[in-house]
């Protein structure tokens, strides 16, 4: 068999092959032994009869298109093993010449991995330095403020008078729409009046508002609003208050901190607290020097982007936004669409930035570990996955697992794990 590879732009190779005739007889009757089994023959029992009557009984095209198809899967797979080719998805196959009792040619071209010409990145990770982390005393107020919300007795207002209206620091329930702003679907909240987060103008609008009571007020949106459908506009929303309840908070003292599990004072919490903000910052710290380290060393990393994985990576990113709109919004990416005046490939387009970054990452986090010899053992990962399968959540889904998939997608998490370990050292 003869073979020769060209390398294509956008990380893509075409494999030209070439089988003799001899070698694709083999393929040939392989496609009559399958087909066998689907042709009846007078006077033989099913697949029980000779190969020259079951090829009589065949249309050649068919024949010849089973043996292509097979020659095709085996040869491209055995060269893609002995090569060490890393592949992304399927090939394109043409086929040039084929016909029984001559050679067979065809040609495969596919996306491959590229290689990746890595920087110094050993004096790359010194210059990125973490920071020291602190927690302030107002911090961990806030937090027990918090838990004093959260443990607040609510009790409802109601009646006409004056009492029942809703008031700064009242907990509201309310529904409401807007044709700009949630493309006329009803949207269901409830907050403490006055730290909800909307945007300015929102809440003074409800602001009196009674159990059962409706009205329309419009809102302006400032320019610099992260939405951008509704960025420098103004907004009319219809609003129902669904209820209105005063919160009566606890008093924040060592019985309050009794009632939140084994603390003992006030003080025995506000360390706990103090403590895991601290964990917490200390680990989002941590991973933003990793990401600086490995942002600085994909920089000046030297490779050809593979067009086909960037294509990937944007419809992985829309179908998030896809999932995300229908799941807090509450509406059909169609209403979505219609809402911002853009069409789906515009909105795809807007990810291609973002796709090539995380790839970008991928790649290089990948030829890192290539470089550094970072191997995951079956002991480590069979470890991992047993205790993630052991926890609760996960124990009670495991008949929904892939554990395979599940097991390689542990193996990644290990391996980068220790890509990042080694980078810290050269940092530290």
């Amino acid at each position: 068999m003869k073979t020769e590879q060209k390398k294509l732009p956008k990380s893509q190779i075409e494999i030209s092959f070439e089988l003799t005739a001899d070698e694709f007889v083999e393929h040939y009757n392989h496609a009559i032994e399958h087909l066998k089994h689907h042709v009846k023959v007078d006077g033989f029992r099913e697949g029980k009869a000779p190969a020259s009557l079951i090829e009589e009984k065949i249309k050649p095209e068919a024949l010849l298109m089973e043996a292509g198809e097979h020659a095709v899967q085996h040869v491209y797979s055995d060269y893609i093993r002995e090569n060490k080719l890393e592949p992304v998805g399927h090939p394109e196959v043409s086929i040039e010449k084929i016909a029984k009792g001559s050679p067979f040619v065809f040609k495969a071209t596919v996306t491959v991995l590229p290689d990746v010409e890595l920087p110094n990145y050993k004096e790359i990770a010194k210059t990125v330095k973490g920071k020291e982390v602190s927690v302030s005393e107002e911090e961990v107020q806030d937090s027990l403020n918090y838990l004093q919300k959260s443990r607040a007795k609510m009790t409802p207002k109601s009646g006409d008078a004056a009492s029942g209206q809703a008031q700064v620091g009242d907990f509201v329930e309310i529904e409401y729409q807007s044709q700009l702003a949630t493309a006329g679907k009803e949207v269901k909240d409830q907050f403490i009046l006055g730290e909800g987060g909307f945007v300015k103008g929102f809440e003074d609008g409800i602001f009196g508002m009674k159990a059962g009571e409706e009205k329309e007020f419009s809102v302006s949106f400032p320019k610099d609003y992260h939405g951008k459908e509704v960025a420098g506009k103004e907004a009319m929303f219809k609003i129902k208050m669904v209820s209105v309840q005063k919160m009566e908070m606890p008093e924040i003292n060592d019985d309050f901190a009794k009632t939140l599990g084994a603390f003992d004072s006030l003080v025995a919490l506000k360390t706990n607290i103090k403590e895991g903000m601290e964990a917490e910052k200390k680990e989002a710290e941590k991973q933003r020097v990793r990401g600086e380290i490995l942002e600085k060393i994909a920089e000046k990393a030297k490779f050809e982007m593979p067009e086909a994985m960037v294509e990937y990576e944007q419809q992985q990113l829309l179908d998030d936004l896809k999932n995300r709109i229908e799941s807090t919004i509450k509406v059909s990416f169609e209403q979505y669409l219609a809402s911002v005046k853009k069409t789906e490939a515009e909105i795809r387009e807007t990810y291609k930035k973002e796709a090539e970054k995380r790839l970008r990452g991928f790649l290089v986090l990948r030829a890192l570990g290539k470089q550094e010899k970072v191997e995951v053992s079956d002991a480590e990962i069979d470890a991992e996955v047993d205790k993630a399968l052991n926890r609760e959540a996960l124990r009670q889904a495991q008949g929904e697992i892939d554990r395979s998939q599940f097991r390689e997608y542990t193996k990644g998490v290990i391996m980068n794990e220790k890509i990042f370990q080694s980078l810290e050292n050269f940092s530290a």
